[in-house]
């Protein structure tokens, strides 16, 4: 399914967090989304998937605007993993699963056996069916985004939004669950701040910032040493990743001609005695 964004605005509270905003993200595409704080990542997906509503522009799931589609439509053919509040379960990790096939029920009708099917699959492809009777808020951070992610793939749908989904996670598990999203097939829009996990799994990368795309294309043709420098306040270097013979980033500090020079301690202690 093909996501477009085309001329999107967003004002909140008097503020413009959107400016203008254009993508086309091809069928089954997984494009990363990067940026500073407050460069309008996640306010940019939370228009495609209905949360956010844009006050210029439209958005189109294979050239039909989502914002007229029935949200039922939506919640079929978009999933959502966001980042999880701690108090927002308090659920067996199955059931939290399970909620992931209510778009598709009709009325209040219960789980069927096909939706437990579907569950139990998920958990296992996502490798967190050994936990499935488990009370979800007990599990560790890197297990909750497993079940997280076993909820939005339960969903079946074509297109998966992930807002910043390897947030306080250890380095394993990033590489594993960007590993997962990247090779599911679906278009895939995902929020993060890691521009090397970003370069070694996405296929197109989007870099906002205030508000704005400020360039979209492979990692290698986006990520310049340039526009890193610009956007993320950071000297890069481009480098040959000796595995797999991928880009591969590595930042130092980026210095300004007036950088303010430390207070030596003699001097500090000094004045505190007068």
């Amino acid at each position: 399914m093909r996501v477009t964004f085309e001329q999107v605005n967003v004002h909140l509270g008097g503020a413009h967090i959107i400016r203008s905003a254009n993508l086309d993200v091809t069928s089954g595409h997984t494009v990363g989304i990067l940026g500073p704080n407050g460069s309008g990542k996640s306010t940019l997906l939370r228009s495609l998937y209905r949360v956010t509503k844009p006050t210029g522009g439209t958005i189109r799931l294979d050239g039909e605007d989502v914002w007229a589609l029935p949200l039922r439509t939506v919640a079929r053919s978009v999933a959502v993993m966001a980042q999880e509040a701690e108090s927002e379960f308090d659920l067996d990790v199955l059931d939290v699963v399970l909620l992931g096939r209510v778009p598709h029920r009709k009325g209040f009708g219960s789980d069927t056996s096909e939706d437990l099917q579907l569950a139990t699959e998920a958990l296992n492809d996502v490798g967190a069916l050994a936990f499935a009777g488990r009370a979800f808020s007990g599990l560790s951070g890197g297990e909750k985004q497993r079940v997280l992610l076993a909820r939005a793939l339960v969903q079946r749908s074509r297109v998966l939004v992930l807002d910043e989904p390897t947030n306080h996670l250890d380095i394993a598990f990033q590489l594993e669950l960007m590993h997962i999203i990247s090779h599911l097939g679906l278009t895939t829009l995902a929020a993060l701040h890691d521009l090397n996990l970003a370069a070694a799994h996405c296929d197109e990368i989007a870099v906002m910032h205030a508000g704005s795309v400020q360039a979209f294309g492979p990692p290698e043709d986006v990520l310049t040493t340039e526009l890193i420098g610009d956007v993320f306040g950071v000297r890069a270097h481009r480098l040959t990743h000796p595995d797999t013979g991928g880009l591969l980033i590595a930042y130092s500090p980026q210095h300004h001609k007036h950088q303010v020079r430390p207070t030596p301690a003699s001097s500090l202690l000094k004045a505190a005695r007068t």
